[in-house]
């Protein structure tokens, strides 16, 4: 194919990824006698899928998601208690024009960060931005970011986003400009792109993760305004694939103090 004739004019026009298919369609095109214009019909839908699917796998490494976490690997039979129903409609991604966030709280292993993950699939596939990382490292990156003089460029980055997935809020105490970045990006966000937190914490206990009433009151405000709450409660994924394991003859390890 790198030889092909029309390899030149297709690299020029931006189409030699034509190339991959048209073979197999030009064969499929004589057997089915397709007109000129249904065979490039045929071969003009193959350059659209392809550009769909390169702009997907860009999204996704940008995003940082693990395209193996879908809702489709969601056992919500081992999660009851999940509003399924809500889940799949979120799952339409009508949230993201209407910037309204997601809260999701409950305890650890229960498949929150899963479902968070999930959700920024099917908004991937819808071509919007993404951005997923945990609290800690979110941050952190911010403040990595003033330190090196990026700091303007990546919070707006951050701003611009269709949808930003923050995880594990709380599970390590925030720092004062940590809290300070956080509430700005709430505050910027806010009625504009949505955002996904999950916590480990109850909902009740989110404003302690802050560590500033005053924020925390502030962010929440604004958090909750337009929202959908998902309450993830149950036994940890891990917990029952360990007591599995141990159930089948493979011991863990005995923990070391």
């Amino acid at each position: 194919m790198m030889n092909h004739p029309l390899l030149p004019k297709l690299r020029a026009l931006r189409l030699s990824g034509m190339l991959d298919t048209l073979e197999i369609r030009a064969a499929e095109a004589a057997t089915t006698q397709l007109t000129p214009s249904e065979f490039l019909a045929i071969l003009l839908d193959d350059e659209l899928e392809r550009r769909r699917q390169s702009k997907l796998t860009r999204l996704t490494i940008e995003a940082g998601v693990d395209p193996a976490k879908t809702l489709a690997h969601f056992d919500f039979t081992a999660a009851p208690q999940v509003n399924r129903a809500l889940v799949m409609e979120l799952a339409t991604c009508h949230f993201i024009p209407a910037a309204e966030n997601i809260l999701m709280g409950g305890p650890t292993g229960t498949g929150k960060s899963h479902l968070a993950n999930a959700l920024t699939c099917e908004a991937l596939k819808r071509g919007h931005t993404a951005y997923v990382r945990s609290a800690h490292r979110l941050l952190a990156e911010l403040q990595a970011a003033r330190a090196n003089g990026t700091f303007p460029r990546r919070f707006s980055r951050l701003c611009s986003l269709a949808l930003l997935v923050i995880d594990d809020l709380g599970l390590r105490p925030l720092s004062p400009q940590g809290a300070e970045d956080l509430y700005e990006l709430i505050r910027e966000r806010y009625e504009r792109k949505p955002i996904i937190i999950t916590s480990n914490r109850a909902f009740h206990e989110w404003p302690a993760a802050f560590g500033d009433d005053l924020l925390a009151s502030a962010a929440l405000d604004r958090l909750t305004h337009h929202c959908h709450t998902l309450a993830v409660t149950g036994d940890s994924y891990r917990q029952r694939g360990r007591a599995t394991s141990v159930e089948g003859g493979r011991h863990a390890p005995t923990p070391v103090a």
